[in-house]
């Protein structure tokens, strides 16, 4: 607890917006995290990660707007349907891809209208049948908490176009990132919907490009000497498109360095951004100029890593920004 604790209190130093608190099927629950950490800071928000079809929607919908209140109105909810068959199956789940992504539509569907709802309503669907369904407390954020929506798969596409308030991407060069954001865009627009976007990625700072680069080399040297001897290849569109970028080459744009992704198996977001604080600031600014208004970032020694970015890179982009007379969320 001290440890999350004080991590939290340095995020919040720091200057960041919010901060992500990941799901997996080992880890610890992220709403009782959320909890925790929102009676230890004043300003921070909780982007929590949630896994559709372990929990009833009605439930959660309800545990999340009375999580709202509670925090003063400073979560917003990541969805992550999942792009692992053994990762879903630790938890009893044993739908496959698509069909899970199915669910998540209509798990979605009925959090948002347990969200909204002024009635009790019913519900008949593929995976959740409700009878009068209904909840007496609402969120504080009107008219629901922020949607977040994670997946590079077209159904995933599919799905959080019709329901998400910001669509994340993984950091991929920006020529990618740009045909990204107009694919979601063109599959939102039917549905009345202008999501935003954000984008993540994990810096790598130094006083020089050239100590930057070195502390590159080693953060992966140690990735490889603790690595399992094989990868099996990702069932993730993600990981898949991370890896293809990586085969491409080292370095795209003018420092996104992907051998990280490569050496991992682009498990979760392992792109870096190599340089000198201004020159990472200048690289998430060209993701800013291509629609991103979230930036999530993180390091390989987080703890460290924040208070670094807080003090050499946060302020870099938010100036920038301002100087745009527009803004931009770090998270």
């Amino acid at each position: 607890p001290d440890y999350v604790r004080r991590f939290a209190h340095a995020h919040e130093e720091a200057g960041f917006d919010m901060a992500l608190i990941g799901y997996a099927s080992t880890s610890a629950d992220g709403m009782s995290v959320a909890g925790y950490v929102a009676a230890a800071t004043e300003r921070l928000r909780f982007l929590i990660a949630h896994r559709p079809g372990f929990m009833a929607p009605t439930l959660a919908a309800r545990k999340l707007a009375t999580l709202d209140h509670l925090t003063g109105g400073r979560i917003a909810l990541h969805i992550i349907t999942g792009g692992s068959d053994a990762e879903q199956r630790r938890d009893g789940d044993w739908l496959d891809h698509d069909t899970r992504y199915r669910r998540t539509d209509e798990y979605l569907d009925v959090v948002r209208r347990v969200w909204t709802s002024n009635t009790p309503f019913d519900y008949d669907g593929e995976f959740y049948r409700l009878s009068q369904a209904f909840s007496e407390v609402k969120p504080r954020q009107q008219p629901y908490v922020p949607l977040y929506f994670g997946g590079a798969s077209d159904v995933a596409v599919d799905v959080g176009a019709r329901h998400c308030d910001v669509y994340a991407l993984w950091g991929e060069p920006l020529a990618a990132i740009r045909e990204r954001i107009a694919a979601v865009q063109a599959a939102a627009r039917p549905h009345g919907r202008t999501p935003r976007f954000s984008v993540s990625v994990r810096p790598i700072l130094g006083s020089t490009a050239a100590r930057a680069w070195e502390r590159a080399r080693t953060i992966l040297a140690q990735i490889q000497a603790s690595k399992p001897p094989a990868t099996p290849r990702p069932q993730a569109v993600g990981s898949q498109r991370l890896l293809a970028f990586a085969a491409q080459g080292d370095i795209h744009d003018k420092c996104l360095w992907t051998p990280i992704a490569a050496a991992t198996g682009a498990a979760g977001n392992t792109t870096a951004l190599v340089g000198t604080p201004e020159q990472v600031a200048e690289a998430l600014l060209d993701y800013y100029d291509a629609g991103a208004t979230t930036l999530l970032i993180r390091g390989f020694d987080p703890l460290a890593d924040a208070v670094e970015y807080g003090r050499e890179l946060i302020p870099l982009v938010r100036a920038e920004v301002a100087r745009r007379q527009q803004s931009v969320t770090v998270a």
